[in-house]
């Protein structure tokens, strides 16, 4: 029996190619725009089908080679294959589909991606799985559709150089580890102030492991501190050196000095530093502040947002879940002297009830809310009643369905700008600028 023969038309969010086999839609893994294709059907669904590429008969003109030596089984990248300039086009793409679908916002509210400014070596955060059997020991990621562990032995190609010479000094010394077999997990974080790395244990650390990692502190450089996660703990243990993480944000004023923030091991931040500075200058360009203003930023995190915009406005209010995230903005905020920032820590979505119970209003809400989108707190926000809302998202589908909602309680999309916090792989980041419609 013949293979079936088809052209890719774009990419899908989730990475797969999209073309049409009798009709019915089908997802190809790693294919590429433009690609002409023999395919071979690997599962079919009642509205679509998926297929694994049999021979590529004509490749397409946007095909490039990846970098990474693992490219294809790793899990982690899927468009190495794409050239950079067409990764662009297609997130754009992906992300005007979307809100058209979810939200009916034109094509041409879609802003130009803000491209990163290198597409590999940008990453300053990454969780390397760990893998000790039979007396080899694996480094990297696991493996499409799979938990096996896939050695990265050359280091990951979009990781920055530091993180990927630190991942080599580590694979020297884990070698002789005694308790080798019971980590699961590097995760390392490059920072301006230096490099934290924590070993996630499964159960209890030796004695003698823990000692065995002291000493050989000086064989970590340039790792400037050593943490351990171990036995399902929650927070993590410093064996030696510093424990700071620290970045910097520009403020509007170029002539100011720039915010410096910090976060704890183990806390979250953006993975590409650049582009976290860039999304900051999109929210500036989207929200044009003013000194009157009162800015409610949601999710807040560790005041990435709001220190560094807390000069253009009369002040900012911060809500984050996570009770170790607001401890460093209230760090960040006195370390910066930031006298018009207040913090609290709460469910946003019960926090945000707090304040419209209070009568309190904002102007301009900030929010940047994970994966799972603002839900429940979208209410809350249309009660508070700002002229602007600015969504930060990491999820175009989520994103579509809250716009969806404020555009039945009269918010309108004026504007949403894609930034590329994530090349070589199918994430899409954005800024979107939703304005009250006046009637």
């Amino acid at each position: 029996m013949s293979l079936p023969v088809a052209t890719i038309d774009k990419l899908a969010f989730g990475g797969n190619g999209v073309c049409r086999i009798d009709g019915k839609v089908c997802f190809v893994p790693f294919s590429c725009p433009g690609d002409e294709l023999s395919l071979k059907i690997t599962s079919q669904k009642k509205s679509y089908c998926t297929a694994s590429i049999s021979e590529i008969i004509s490749p397409s003109i946007l095909r490039t080679v990846p970098e990474c030596a693992i490219f294809g089984t790793c899990g982690g990248c899927s468009w190495q294959h794409v050239g950079y300039p067409a990764q662009l086009e297609q997130k754009r793409n992906i992300l005007a589909e979307t809100l058209w679908r979810g939200a009916r916002v034109p094509a041409d509210r879609i802003g130009e991606v803000v491209a990163a400014p290198v597409p590999y070596g940008y990453r300053n955060r990454l969780q390397f799985k760990v893998l000790a059997q039979n007396g080899t020991l694996r480094i990297g990621f696991y493996r499409q559709g799979s938990h096996q562990v896939e050695d990265a032995a050359d280091g990951c190609p979009i990781a920055s150089p530091v993180i990927n010479q630190i991942l080599s000094r580590f694979r020297g010394v884990l070698r002789s580890y005694p308790d080798v077999g019971s980590v699961s997990q590097l995760s390392i974080d490059a920072g301006d102030s230096g490099v934290i790395v924590i070993i996630h244990h499964n159960g209890k650390v030796s004695a003698k492991g823990r000692g065995y990692l002291i000493d050989q502190s000086k064989d970590f450089w340039p790792c400037t501190g050593l943490f351990l996660k171990a036995d399902n703990r929650t927070d993590c243990e410093k064996l030696w050196g510093s424990s700071e993480i620290s970045y910097s944000m520009n403020q509007a004023d170029p002539d100011q000095k720039p915010v410096l923030l910090t976060y704890p091991p183990g806390g979250f931040a953006q993975v590409h530093q650049l582009q976290n500075v860039a999304m900051l200058s999109v929210i500036r360009r989207l929200g044009f502040f003013t000194p009157a203003e009162q800015l409610l930023d949601l999710y807040c995190g560790n005041g990435n947002f709001s220190l560094p915009l807390a000069g253009e406005v009369a002040s900012v209010t911060g809500i984050e879940g996570s009770a170790a995230s607001i401890r460093a903005a209230e760090y960040n905020r006195d370390l910066n002297k930031v006298a018009n920032a207040s913090f609290f820590c709460d469910d946003v979505s019960s926090g945000v009830r707090d304040l419209v119970d209070q009568g309190q209003t904002f102007d301009t809400v900030l929010l940047d809310p994970p994966r799972a989108g603002a839900g429940n707190a979208v209410s809350g926000i249309v009660s508070l009643r700002p002229d602007k809302i600015i969504y930060v998202s990491c999820d175009p589908s989520t994103l579509a369905r809250d716009c969806g909602i404020l555009a039945e309680s009269g918010y309108s999309v004026v504007t949403s700008v894609p930034v590329d916090m994530f090349p070589q792989t199918f994430h899409i980041e954005s800024v979107t600028l939703l304005r009250k419609v006046l009637l």
